[in-house]
Formats: C-alpha cells, structure tokens, sequence
C-alpha cells in the first residue's frame, strides 16, 4: 500500500524536485500531465520539458470570454497576472476538462512572453525520461503530424507519452485563433 501523505506535502516535495530538475541535478525528468482524449491526437498522457513546463496550479475562478470559441475556457487571475486559459483537451477536439478538484492550469507561456495557460484534468509529477523508452511510430495516425506532437514513449506501466512542445504549440495558429 501506498504512503498517505497531504496535498501540502505533495505540492512541496513536487516544487523541490522541479527546482532540482531545473538546476541540472539529478537524472533528467519531464512533467507529466493528464489530458482527456485517449482517440484525440497525443492521446491523454503527455511530457513536457522542465524548461518550458512554467508553473502548475490549483484552477482559480475562471471568467468567462464573450464571442470566444468552445475550447477556450476563459481569463484566471493568478497573483495579479491574467492569463488567458485553453482547455486542452477541447481544444484538440474532445470533450471539455472537468471542473472537479484534480483540474489544474498548467502555465505555459510566461518563458515565452505570451500569459496563456492549458486547463488539464490533473498533473501527474516528474517523470523520469531515463526509464522511458521510445514507442512505436506505427501507433501514430497520420492526423497526428501537428508540430506541437513531439515523440512517444512508453513507461514501465506500458502506458503511452507524447511529448508537448511548447513553443511550437504557442506558435500554431490555431491555438492563437481563439475569436469566433
């Protein structure tokens, strides 16, 4: 069985090992995420870079946009800054994030000079990309070639990871388009 520990400790121990990962120390590790969709293009499981995670966060009260398109779930104000919000799996094509307590933003853009943030169903931890290994191209469809996709890799639990880039996910156009 698993050890209990609270979400404050949780949080903590998770801060300390990003900052460590950002400094160099310890084996290189990417920032998993939960994102719905297993049929949408990625599926639901995703990696992404230290360098260009940004911050995680408990989803705030979210204002709503007129005239904005279905996938975008609104403006947060995370310590004074607005950030305009992306539900990722809706933007992709599936179903809307959840709202419930596991939800989080993902802060994505500050590195880039851009205030954007994705709405995820739940941040997963570090992972660490030694003990991944790459996973069959065949397993990626042709509608998958969006630039934003980067590689897959299957972890010891033999669940599938795509790889998120960031910048060129903040430079696609549709991402950007967010008016109706």
């Amino acid at each position: 069985m698993a050890k209990r520990i609270s979400l404050r400790e949780f949080q903590q121990g998770l801060s300390e090992r990003l900052v460590s990962a950002r400094r160099g120390e310890g084996e290189q590790a990417l920032l998993g995420i939960e994102s719905g969709g297993e049929d949408l293009p990625g599926g639901s499981h995703w990696l992404i870079d230290l360098g260009d995670s940004g911050e995680v966060t408990p989803l705030p009260q979210l204002t709503p946009a007129p005239l904005t398109k279905s996938w975008f779930a609104g403006i947060a104000n995370i310590r004074g800054v607005l950030y305009s919000v992306v539900d990722f799996a809706a933007w992709r094509g599936g179903a809307p994030t959840p709202i419930n307590a596991q939800s989080r933003l993902l802060l994505v853009g500050a590195k880039h000079g851009i205030t954007t943030a994705l709405l995820v169903r739940r941040a997963l931890g570090l992972r660490p990309q030694l003990q991944m290994r790459a996973a069959s191209e065949a397993r990626v469809g042709a509608d998958e070639k969006a630039p934003w996709l980067g590689g897959r890799f299957t972890d010891a639990q033999d669940v599938t990871w795509t790889q998120l880039r960031i910048p060129a996910l903040l430079a696609d156009p549709n991402y950007l388009d967010i008016a109706l």
